[in-house]
């Protein structure tokens, strides 16, 4: 009998260690993979100053940033349609399944606007062939988000929920650090200022497609959820429908709001900051790139431990947090940014910044997926996020340009102060999803 009992001891040990193991690997394998689609995805923002020039007519460099921006924001408007899509493929065929497609699809589109000839040579067909690339793009990243926010939840123990799904931050991040750090390796040590308007910056869309390719082999051969495996065998037609997925009013409002303001700050002290320093703060753009590496690494390492914390004492604590010092200090961040002439003082604004940015961007990716059960998860999560993001993310720089163009750029500290204050009226009246999650539901 002790023989048995401790024959089965083991046999449930070694269980235990083969789940431990798979599902770290599964993390790591859904975080990589995430860190190459938003590389991609962030590529383009990063070089925007330097091929700008390339695919429009000579003239104002800020209006060329406007027409590139403008071509920015456009992906994003197909973000709801990738939200929609995968999303529906994640909850009826797998997350797996979602995610490998996804990832094939960016790189398409990389290699699509690494190859495409410049306005001086093809006119107009040049910013329409790189609108073509960018709306691939975002119908990629745009059912990234919510597959890959909806993998690493289920992935991740009850009690550890924020850490693990905080990851998908770490790499989101980590896809930016990456353009950033390419782009300061050929400005400081490969080519010079006019080669990198030549074509150097056609280097990190093929790094990027090749790049795809590691990710494609991670994501192919990751261990699909316990959550979806179970639902599988429910052989329901109601997953992924947008029919079931109206019976949660409550929840996709939720999304909604809590997305907004979150949003808006995360892609104005990260996407738009780099052009901000260039246009309005005057630094070179090699200062301005060097600034941006430096607090983004930062940023993903906060992460993290934003997303332990909110294990320990919930996730409505963070998101008011930022909710509150967002509604405070947005403006007077903003306007001190713009006077400053020292790299230090700009550096420490924008990290200050960042930190109250990390109470919404460290947890809201497994808020969001706590928020509806296994059936439509994945496209609860995704939909209405692309929906937002497409709205207020996506145009945040063109409005900044616009604004900047027009002569009132302080207004554009406004819109997000007020954005991040409506965010805060949803954080006060929501219940914390760590008590209420539908992902304890799953197992």
């Amino acid at each position: 009998m002790e023989a048995l009992k401790k024959k089965k001891q083991e046999v449930s040990s070694s269980d235990h260690d083969k789940i431990s193991s798979q599902r770290l690997k599964a993390i790591f394998g859904g975080s990589i993979g995430n860190l190459v689609e938003w590389y991609d995805w962030y590529a383009y923002s990063a070089f925007a100053i330097y091929f700008s020039s390339s695919f429009f007519p000579q003239g104002n460099p800020t209006v060329q940033l406007l027409n590139t921006a403008g071509i920015f924001a456009l992906g994003f408007l197909m973000r709801p349609l990738g939200g929609y899509i995968f999303g529906r493929i994640a909850d009826r065929i797998g997350r797996k399944q979602s995610m490998t497609l996804s990832v094939l699809l960016m790189s398409l589109g990389s290699l699509l606007i690494a190859f495409t000839p410049t306005y001086q040579t093809i006119g107009v067909l040049a910013p329409i062939l790189l609108l073509t690339a960018r709306l691939l793009q975002g119908l990629s990243v745009g059912g990234e988000y919510g597959v890959s926010a909806t993998y690493l939840s289920e992935m991740a123990t009850k009690n550890r929920r924020g850490f693990y799904s905080s990851f998908q931050y770490v790499t989101l991040i980590g896809g930016q650090l990456l353009a950033l750090s390419i782009q300061l390796f050929l400005q400081k040590v490969l080519l010079t200022d006019s080669e990198l308007h030549e074509w150097g910056w056609r280097i990190p869309f093929v790094f990027g497609a090749i790049l795809s390719i590691v990710a494609l082999y991670l994501r192919k051969n990751l261990h699909e959820t316990t959550a979806f495996e179970n639902l599988k065998e429910k052989k329901s037609e109601k997953k992924g429908t947008l029919k079931e997925l109206l019976k949660h009013p409550k929840a996709l409002t939720t999304v909604i709001g809590l997305t907004l303001g979150g949003t808006l700050a995360f892609y104005t002290y990260t996407t738009y900051m780099q052009k901000f320093l260039v246009n309005t703060v005057h630094m070179s753009k090699e200062q301005s790139t060097l600034i941006s590496l430096l607090t983004l690494f930062i940023f993903a390492c906060l992460q993290p431990l934003f997303g332990m914390l909110s294990d320990k004492i919930g996730r409505r604590p963070l998101l008011i947090a930022f909710g509150v010092s967002g509604t405070i200090f947005t403006v007077p961040l903003l306007t001190m940014l713009s006077h400053t002439t020292s790299q230090w003082q700009a550096f420490l604004i924008l990290m200050f910044a960042l930190v109250i940015v990390s109470g919404y961007t460290s947890i809201n990716a497994v808020v969001k997926a706590e928020l509806f059960p296994a059936e439509v998860r994945a496209l609860g999560v995704g939909l209405p996020y692309a929906i937002t993001v497409a709205i207020f993310g996506g145009t945040a720089e063109y409005i900044a340009l616009w604004l900047k163009d027009w002569g009132h750029e302080s207004y554009y500290y406004w819109y997000i102060t007020c954005c991040i204050f409506i965010s805060l009226m949803v954080y006060l009246f929501m219940k914390d999803t760590k008590k209420n999650s539908k992902l304890n539901q799953d197992s």
